[in-house]
């Protein structure tokens, strides 16, 4: 073997190892990754079966009720367009009330309800999450033909 057909060698091994490297990363990351969704999302793509993600948007005005457990709560979840049922078994954070921001980590139920395993609320007044205040955008334009924000 030549010098030149040595170093091709070389570098199409390490351009092999590069790519190999990056597919692992990725298959890892697709198994832990936390996709969002929006309840408009869920509505229109159905739910993600059997896997972790996160659901976010307000919680909808008079949808909470509290389990006599003292621990399990279930609510709803709106975007505007869509609302999502959840249950949450835990410690709420003290940031959590209708007409709130919240992002509630979990996975789906068969019965398209949305079970949470940790519930993240907003941290101001001002804070709502991008993907909800974008989907809200879209549905107030479209119901006053507006488009100023």
């Amino acid at each position: 073997m030549t010098a030149k057909n040595q170093r091709l060698t070389f570098v199409l091994l390490a351009l092999a190892a590069i790519v190999g490297a990056a597919l692992l990363a990725l298959s890892a990351l697709r198994d832990q990754a936390s996709f969002f969704y929006a309840p408009s999302d869920v509505e229109r793509q159905g739910p993600p079966l059997g896997r972790a993600v996160r659901l976010g948007g307000m919680v909808a005005a008079g949808s909470v009720a509290r389990a006599p457990d003292g621990v399990t709560i279930r609510f709803a979840v709106t975007d505007g367009r869509a609302t999502t049922p959840v249950i949450f078994a835990g410690i709420v954070p003290d940031l959590f009330r209708e007409s709130s921001g919240v992002v509630a980590e979990g996975e789906f139920r068969t019965d398209g309800s949305f079970m949470a395993t940790n519930l993240l609320a907003k941290h101001d007044e001002k804070y709502m999450p991008p993907q909800v205040k974008d989907g809200m955008y879209k549905t107030q334009s479209l119901a006053t033909g507006t488009l100023d924000r």
